[in-house]
C-alpha cells in the first residue's frame, strides 16, 4: 500500500528536496506551503509535475489552514502516515539588536508553528493508533554558535518539547523522530535569514562581520538539501524508537560527539577558534 507524507515548507530548500525525493520513491506527497499558487506557475519545474504530489496551502501560524490541509490531504490520499515539520528560518545577529517582534516571529515559526501542526494531526494519528512525526530541528538544537542565540533558543525548545512528547505518544504507536542537519547549502544563509540590526548600535559590528563570514564559508562548502531528504526518508521507514538522526557531512557528527565528550569550556574553545577566526576585540 502506498504511504503518504505531509510536509510543511516545501517551497524551497530542504522541504522541496524532501517532497521531490519521497515522490521519486513512490510515496504520495502532500506538499504544503503558504503560497501554492506561485508553485503552480513553475510549469515543468513545479512539484506538481512529479507523480503522486498534490499542493496544499498551509501557514504554520494559521490554525484553520492547518486543520483544513490535514483534512484535505486525508481525503485526497486516503490517509497520512508521516508528518514532516520542516517550515522554519533563522534570525541571526546580536540579541541586543533584536526587536520583540523579531523574537516573537522566530519562536512563532520555529516553535509554535511546529506545535500547531502536531496538535492538528494528533487526533488522527491517535485514533489510527499509528503515525510518525519527523521534525527538522538542527544540530543547533544540541549545540550553539555565536550570533544565533534566538535561533538556537527555538531549536533547543523543539528538541525538549518533542523528546518529552515522545513519552505520552508511545502508547498510541506514534513515533517522534528529529532530524538534525549541520550546515546545508540552502538559502538559509541568505534569503531566508532575518539579520538583526539596530540603528546606532555599532559595538557588535566587527564581531558580527567576522562571525557571519566564517559561518558563510561553512554553508558554501556544505552538502545540498538532498542529503537531509535521504535522512528523512530513512527515519520515516525506521520502525524503531530511535529519536535523533544526524544529517550532513562528517563534521556534523564529529561536533555533536565532541559536545557530549568534552568539558563545555573545551568545546566552546573549538567553536571560538572556528567562528571567531580573524576577530580582534577592541576592548583594552
Amino acid at each position: 500500500m502506498t504511504k503518504t507524507v505531509l510536509i510543511t515548507g516545501t517551497s524551497s530548500g530542504i522541504g522541496r528536496a524532501t517532497a521531490t525525493y519521497f515522490a521519486q520513491q513512490g510515496w504520495n506527497v502532500a506538499a504544503t506551503m503558504r503560497s501554492p499558487q506561485k508553485e503552480s506557475e513553475l510549469g515543468s519545474a513545479s512539484l506538481t509535475a512529479l507523480p503522486n504530489v498534490k499542493l496544499f496551502r498551509l501557514d504554520v501560524m494559521d490554525a484553520d489552514s492547518i486543520r483544513q490541509t490535514v483534512a484535505d490531504a486525508i481525503s485526497a490520499f486516503g490517509g497520512i502516515d508521516v508528518l514532516i515539520n520542516n517550515a522554519g528560518y533563522g534570525a541571526v545577529g546580536p540579541f541586543e539588536a533584536a526587536t520583540s517582534e523579531q523574537v516573537q516571529r522566530q519562536f512563532d515559526t520555529n516553535v509554535f508553528g511546529v506545535m500547531n501542526v502536531i496538535r492538528a494531526i494528533l487526533p488522527y494519528f491517535r485514533q489510527k493508533r499509528e503515525g510518525t512525526i519527523l521534525t527538522v530541528t538542527s544540530m543547533g538544537g544540541l549545540i550553539t554558535f555565536p550570533i544565533y542565540s534566538i535561533y538556537h533558543g527555538t531549536k533547543w525548545a523543539v528538541e525538549g518539547f518533542t523528546e518529552a512528547l515522545s513519552f505520552e505518544l508511545k502508547p498510541f504507536n506514534i513515533r517522534i523522530k528529529n532530524i538534525e542537519p549541520g550546515a546545508i547549502k540552502t538559502d538559509f544563509y541568505d534569503r531566508s535569514q532575518d539579520v538583526l540590526t539596530k540603528p546606532g548600535l555599532t559595538d557588535y559590528d566587527e564581531y558580527v562581520r567576522v562571525a557571519m563570514a566564517n559561518s558563510q564559508k561553512a554553508g558554501a562548502n556544505a552538502p545540498g538539501p538532498e542529503v537531509v531528504a535521504k535522512t528523512l526518508f530513512k527515519a520515516a521507514n525506521d520502525p524503531s524508537d530511535r529519536m535523533r538522526y544526524v544529517s550532513g557531512n562528517s563534521q556534523t557528527g564529529m561536533l555533536l560527539l565532541l559536545r557530549r565528550l568534552l568539558p563545555l569550556t573545551w568545546f566552546h574553545g573549538i567553536v571560538k577558534r572556528v567562528v571567531e577566526k580573524g576577530y580582534r576585540s577592541t576592548m583594552g
